[in-house]
């Protein structure tokens, strides 16, 4: 097994784009590039090119109908609500094919690395388009990339992935494309269903042999609640699982200020999943890890500071988050986007959390959708419910 960490990149993944005034702005991918690079945490990693993913790729989780039809879209522009293109979340525009399938491609050309033993870590940051259905558009998702590279390991040997999504919105794709599969343990720890898109996400999602796994966090939740959670949940049933490999979806729209959800954590805490994410890697995969990017729409205070964090974590040399942005990223920032850029890459914050082996509170909202989550999928994997 290699120890080399590799990001793939091509400099058409911006254009995944569905028009100025939508969420999903390209220039978020952008600014976390500029920034990796400007702080040397591009140095530090290979850096690798990929090709769109071919119709049979695609079609290891999309219907062929699907694909033809948002082909049809992407040579016309014209909607086409069969697939789900034309709706103000997923807005019709020529190329959407080109484009859709080459973050696909580029997902699966890092799963390909890890899996082939290329690199033990690999990264496509503009991925994590986890909302795709096999046969529909949605949550601003065509083409469901990780998805692809799962089911492309799983026909390539893999008998056993895990899959964390962290991101603030249910990993709904993921989840009903490997709803029946127990070689893929799917885990998205994600607000809460009753507040927020895509509606899905309970505890009593548990799929096959409990391989479905849902923590719904309350709208309001902080680090300190967020952190408890991921730990008291994640670990236990990786260790349990025993994958060889893992695939995150790093998703930073929980952070406090993103538009469009209702959770309230830190870079500093999102930095934390991230060193927590790298150590299970090791741990319980062999230290086979996949990451991709996912939501995140707050374009300049949050998104590229978290997402180079999470490049610099995976190639072994953290950033001190004291670390101040560089002067020539800040002027991109606001030539591209005419906004001030944060000044460090922390938020200041130094999160902490008690673990839940300390005992549980019921009338705590973030305790109780804890063991909500313990008890409707740990019997299933062995282990104990109660701390």
């Amino acid at each position: 097994m290699s120890d080399s960490v590799r990001v793939v990149w091509d400099d058409a993944l911006v254009a995944y784009d569905f028009g100025p005034d939508h969420p999903l702005a390209p220039v978020r991918v952008e600014l976390t590039m500029a920034l990796a690079g400007r702080l040397g945490v591009l140095d530090r990693v290979e850096m690798a090119g990929c090709a769109p993913a071919t119709d049979d790729d695609l079609a290891l989780v999309h219907k062929r109908d699907y694909i033809e039809l948002v082909k049809g879209v992407s040579r016309s522009g014209e909607p086409d609500l069969r697939c789900g293109l034309g709706t103000a979340d997923n807005p019709a525009f020529a190329g959407v094919h080109e484009a859709s399938a080459l973050v696909a491609g580029a997902t699966l050309a890092a799963g390909k690395a890890v899996w082939n033993g290329e690199a033990q870590h690999a990264l496509n940051i503009a991925g994590g388009l986890h909302h795709a259905m096999p046969a529909v558009a949605s949550g601003f998702c065509v083409y469901n990339d990780p998805a692809v590279a799962i089911a492309w390991m799983l026909a390539n040997g893999a008998e056993r992935v895990a899959y964390v999504d962290v991101d603030v919105h249910h990993g709904d794709g993921v989840q009903a494309i490997f709803y029946d599969d127990p070689r893929v343990l799917t885990i998205s720890i994600h607000e809460s269903p009753r507040t927020l898109f895509p509606g899905t996400g309970f505890p009593s999602e548990t799929g096959v042999e409990g391989t479905a796994v849902n923590v719904a966090l309350p709208a309001g939740c902080g680090d300190s609640g967020w952190l408890r959670a991921f730990h008291a949940v994640v670990p236990p049933l990786l260790r349990a699982f025993a994958p060889q490999v893992l695939v995150s979806q790093q998703g930073c729209d929980s952070h406090a200020l993103d538009p469009l959800a209702h959770l309230m954590l830190s870079v500093d805490g999102q930095r934390m999943a991230y060193e927590a994410l790298h150590r299970l890697a090791h741990e319980t995969a062999g230290g086979r890890w996949l990451a991709t990017g996912g939501g995140g729409y707050e374009l300049v205070q949050v998104v590229p500071r978290v997402w180079t964090h999470l490049i610099a974590e995976a190639s072994g040399h953290p950033l001190d988050p004291r670390t101040a942005t560089p002067d020539e990223w800040r002027r991109l920032v606001g030539e591209r986007t005419r906004e001030t850029a944060p000044l460090t890459m922390t938020d200041g914050r130094n999160p902490e959390f008690r673990d839940i082996s300390n005992g549980y509170d019921p009338a705590d909202p973030v305790d109780r959708a804890i063991m909500a989550t313990r008890n409707a999928v740990f019997p299933l994997h062995g282990l104990d419910p109660l701390p």
